[in-house]
């Protein structure tokens, strides 16, 4: 009879439906720890079924301003520390094990910082079971009557299961048998005392509404993900600790780089569920066999001595029970052989390392390597729950990152759509954790927005429901009528009758009574008989010894007929044997090359996500370095147009300066034209006068009274404040001045110097000294472009201005030059024999060009006429 493979329930064939009654929550639940001592203090409290309060304990900071906050998050519910082992086992276990047995799929498993109690809530402990017991006792109490003969049902390695017929099944049984372990009885099986206790449980809960016409089958499985690799806990090779790599001078390698050990790879089915390749799956027939398994690979499992626990798990454990079930034919008899009706579903029970702080555990060594792999994968978990949720949420598409985590990678199936999920946050409302447990229900509040797809429900086999007892009620009451009618009841009154029937056919004996001494006719007619009976008796021997010799030649032809086909059959079987192992060799090579390629792939993955994360990286440097572009295209811009309206309006500036000074330069070339006229006038009057007439000096007092005809200054610009009269220097002397000499100027040490009575002397002006004079005279240095210094008096009149200030209104300018008198040319020379007449003429000539004072105005912008003083030689022309 040919076998026929399951395969495990189809994900929906809409994976995101937009009816929203199509998606369940992920449900999460938590359990609150009670504390080990009754003076600890308490940072965690429950408020109601639903919310718990988590607040900081005394003297710790939480915001800048001192506040003492308290933070709330709610639950599906919420479990208090009196609640017992049973009450959280109906609320979030029961429902997932009644989806067990109409074959969906669930996953549970328990989340807190280390110390928090999930193992004791996912083991329990003696005298309590938790809720791996429970589940265990549930399925067994719901299955129990309906259960295949061990070996109906076989897994294979490709995560399916395959139907053999009952004789298969047999020989698998013989086989099991035959081996020289002793197996128990399961009714009389010795339970360990060391868990005897924890599944003594007496609830028999079980499933209501069981499908009695299916036949169902129990295997578990149990794994462990240690430093992110997976091994298999029912694995009965011996266990090999890390190894150090050796290079080619058989010595370790210095830069602690480690060889892992052998450990179990992922893979993906045909319906793309994750599955564990290579793993140990024990068939199991009752509570007490199943935890029996479990318990002998939780003695292999990784715990370790912390500051924090004195059996912390180092690794995240995986208890996988599967169930296989399929109908019964349509006389209720035998399974069916249609694979399509064959269901295999599946519970994963996973109990997570804790979350820790190596500060607090003080880990070193390899407790800190395994800290730090449970905290990375515990944080890949994070960040794909984050993801999912992100998707959900916004509408985006981005990509889960399962495969960065052993632990994710297996159970991407669940949050894709393929059964329930659930989540049992364990919490310890000790002061110490309220760090870790803030975080944990940041982690849990979160999860409980991601919605997980409803699975399909499984597909109706079509056949008559209730057909199993139907039969058996059909050959109860057929063997009870066959009673009561009296017929043959088993195989020994049916070989009697046949022996009666064959006596019947020898001749009946005559009656034997000899009533009479000389009866003659008795005791012959009875050797009569006895002798045909004798006939016939030799007569059948003699075809009996024919026919058993005919038999017996017909066995010898049969038994060489059978010695050459068994001859036959051991050649074809050798070569089928040798055919075989090639394939073997063969599938054994293509495991290696597929083991290769996996690797490969799993580099490439991780090359190609490092690719990715620098394409982003780059993206987000280009799109920064764009921005900053652009923004310094716009400052560009804006600075081009402040430049070019800097530009216009210097250019305007400069113009207006241009034209200021062209205009002063034309009112000081007029002075000077003026200046020279009125020289020329004196010595026209000097030529024409007669000699006789002893020439008078040009008296200053009268130049000072006759009007000066002077250009027109530039008028002020309207706006400008009214400027006050000029006034000679002669009436200045009851004025207060302001005399401001930088410290920077040089001594000239000329015989005319300025001075200003009653001046108020200042190196920088103030407003306190400008509020006390009425004048400002500012002294100013330069270099000439004869080398020698020249000296300018700037003043002004101070006023008060509008606002309360002081005020200075520039009004002339005072130049104060010292040039060497070396290659003066004079007029009187010894050698010009001048009659003494002209002496005197000639004496007041060179008087008159060495001291000659001239009077020019200078325009400025804005600041008024002014004088300048100079004492310079006059050259005549020849």
């Amino acid at each position: 009879m040919k076998a026929a493979r399951a395969k495990t329930p189809r994900r929906p064939a809409v994976k995101k439906p937009s009816n929203p009654s199509l998606k369940d929550p992920v449900g999460v639940y938590c359990r609150v720890r009670p504390l080990s001592r009754p003076d600890q203090e308490c940072c965690i409290e429950v408020i109601n079924e639903t919310t718990v309060q988590i607040h900081p304990p005394d003297g710790y900071r939480i915001f800048r301003n001192g506040e003492y906050r308290e933070t709330q998050y709610s639950f599906k519910e919420v479990f208090g520390t009196l609640v017992v082992q049973k009450e959280l086992f109906d609320v979030v276990a029961k429902p997932l094990v009644e989806d067990l047995i109409r074959g969906k799929n669930g996953l549970l498993f328990t989340y807190g910082v280390t110390g928090s109690g999930k193992t004791h809530t996912m083991t329990g402990s003696p005298g309590d079971g938790g809720l791996l017991p429970r589940c265990l006792d549930m399925i067994f109490n719901s299955i129990g009557p309906f259960q295949a003969k061990r070996f109906v049902f076989k897994l294979d390695d490709k995560n399916g299961v395959d139907v053999q017929c009952e004789v298969d099944a047999l020989l698998e049984r013989q086989k099991r048998d035959a081996m020289p372990v002793p197996k128990t009885p399961s009714g009389k099986r010795q339970i360990d005392p060391e868990f005897a206790d924890m599944i003594n449980v007496q609830d028999h809960c079980k499933v209501e509404e069981v499908d009695e016409d299916n036949v169902y089958s129990v295997f578990v499985s149990y794994i462990e993900i240690y430093n992110n690799y997976i091994y298999d806990l029912l694995e009965e090779a011996p266990f090999e600790p890390i190894k150090p790599k050796w290079n080619n001078c058989n010595t370790p390698v210095r830069n602690g780089d480690f060889i892992p050990p052998q450990s179990k790879i992922l893979r993906e089915d045909q319906n793309h569920n994750m599955y564990v390749t290579g793993c140990t799956e024990v068939e199991v027939k009752s509570t007490e066999e199943a935890f029996e398994v479990f318990w002998r690979g939780q003695k292999k499992r990784r715990i370790a001595n912390t500051q924090l626990n004195r059996e912390s798990s180092r690794s995240h454990s995986v208890f996988i029970i599967k169930l296989a079930q399929a109908p019964l034919d349509a006389d209720g008899d035998n399974v069916l052989q249609e694979k399509e009706q064959i269901t295999l579903s599946q519970l994963s029970l996973v109990d997570l390392a804790g979350s820790e702080r190596t500060n607090r555990t003080k880990a070193e060594g390899n407790r800190l390597r395994e800290a730090g792999n449970i905290n990375q994968s515990l944080m890949t978990l994070r960040t794909c729950i984050e993801v999912l949720r992100e998707n959900q949420m916004y509408g985006t598409n981005k990509m889960v990152p399962y495969r960065d985590s052993k632990l994710t990678h297996l159970f991407k199936n669940y949050f894709d759509g393929e059964g329930k999920v659930r989540m049992i946050v364990c919490v310890n409302p000790k002061a110490e954790d309220y760090e870790e447990s803030l975080q944990v229900m940041r982690f849990a509040e979160m999860t409980q927005e991601v919605e997980v797809a409803r699975p399909v429900d499984r597909p109706l086999c079509g056949l008559t429901p209730g057909r199993r007892f139907r039969n058996q009620a059909f050959r109860e009451e057929l063997s009870r009528k066959l009673e009561m009618r009296g017929g043959p009841i088993n195989g020994e009154t049916e070989e009697q009758s046949v022996s009666e029937m064959f006596l019947q056919n020898f001749p009946p004996l005559p009656s034997c009574e000899l009533l009479d001494v000389n009866d003659d006719q008795t005791l012959p007619k009875l050797i009569e008989v006895l002798e045909k009976r004798h006939k016939l008796r030799q007569m059948l021997s003699e075809e009996f010894a024919k026919n058993v010799l005919a038999f017996k030649t017909m066995l010898q032809e049969f038994d060489s007929s059978i010695v050459s086909k068994e001859n036959y059959i051991q050649g074809k079987l050798s070569e089928k044997e040798k055919t075989i192992a090639g394939q073997k060799m063969e599938l054994e090579r293509l495991e290696k090359k597929i083991k290769t390629l996996e690797y490969k792939i799993e580099i490439l993955e991780k090359t190609a996500t490092i690719y990715e994360e620098d394409k982003r990286n780059l993206q987000q440097e280009l799109e920064s370095k764009s921005q900053k572009l652009q923004r310094q295209a716009s400052d560009k811009r804006r600075l081009e147009a402040r430049l070019q309206g800097m530009v216009a309006e210097t250019t305007m500036k400069w113009e207006k300066e241009c034209e200021r000074r062209v205009a002063a330069k034309q009112l000081e070339m007029q002075n000077k034209l003026w200046v020279k006229d009125e020289k020329l006038k004196q010595l026209k009057a000097i030529v024409t006068e007669p000699k006789n007439e002893k020439p008078e000096r040009p008296s200053r007092e009268r130049d000072r009274e006759k009007p000066v005809h002077r250009s027109v200054s530039p008028s002020p610009a309207p706006n400008a404040p009214p400027v006050r009269l000029r006034h000679r220097r002669s009436r200045s002397a009851g004025e207060r001045w302001v005399d401001h000499k930088p410290p920077s100027n040089l001594p000239t040490e000329t015989v005319m110097q300025p001075h200003v009575p009653h001046a108020i002397t200042v190196a920088a002006a103030s407003e306190k000294a400008l509020a006390k004079c009425d004048k400002y005279m500012l002294t100013h240095q330069e270099l000439a472009s004869d080398g020698e210094i020249e000296t300018k008096l700037i003043k002004g009149d101070v006023f008060k201005t509008r606002g309360g200030g002081q005020a200075v209104q520039f009004t002339e300018i005072e130049t104060l030059k010292q040039e060497s008198p070396t290659g003066r040319k004079r007029r009187s020379s010894p050698s010009n024999p001048d009659p003494p007449e002209g002496a005197a003429d000639s004496e007041w000539t060179d008087v008159e060009t060495r001291c000659s004072v001239a009077v020019e105005m200078r325009a400025g912008s804005a600041l008024g006429p002014g004088y300048q003083h100079h004492a310079q030689p006059k050259r005549r022309k020849p």
